[in-house]
């Protein structure tokens, strides 16, 4: 098993921290994983994306020139890449593609009704696991223990809560 993912999104919206989420996540499962992220010099409000490769084998490279799944956070993203998910907040043109399975999750809604817009990227990788269960939750609670500093592991119940919320709330737009 392989699975190539890019995260794009803004900055600010936790694309990084989904990504190097994922990667510890599949540290923890023994598999081989690669993470490379890519962002403008902006702080917050810049595009920012980031690759993961989660593998049973060797990894050869972490540049993908396709990737078998997109996960979408602004529109600019949406115009570059095909997504598999998506977060409709902000997006103007919906994916009209019928080739492709397409999922949306109101993952800032969800957030903001949830009263915490921080768990928003952890929504969305819920959202993806439900469609790709690539990692299981056992090994996710170790990859945000990895990923995340002391001070904040009191914040993971949450963020698993935030990732529970996100199977749960997945809509199917398209699927083949």
């Amino acid at each position: 098993m392989t699975e190539e993912i890019i995260i794009a999104g803004f900055g600010g919206q936790g694309v990084l921290s989904m990504g190097k989420i994922l990667a510890y996540s599949g540290i923890m499962q023994d598999q081989e994983v690669s993470w490379m992220p890519s962002y403008g010099p902006e702080m917050r409000g810049g595009t920012a994306n980031v690759t993961v490769i989660i593998s049973d084998e060797r990894i050869s490279s972490p540049v993908l020139n396709a990737f078998d799944s997109a996960i979408v956070l602004n529109q600019q993203s949406m115009d570059k890449f095909e997504p598999l998910i998506y977060d409709p907040n902000g997006i103007t043109h919906h994916p009209t593609r019928k080739d492709i399975n397409i999922y949306q999750i109101e993952g800032a809604r969800l957030a903001a009704e949830g009263g915490n817009p921080k768990i928003f990227n952890m929504i969305i990788l819920g959202g993806f696991l439900k469609v790709k269960p690539i990692i299981n939750l056992d090994n996710l609670e170790k990859g945000l223990k990895k990923s995340l500093p002391a001070r904040h592991h009191n914040l993971i119940p949450m963020n698993i809560e935030a990732v529970q919320t996100g199977m749960a709330e997945l809509k199917t737009i398209h699927q083949l």
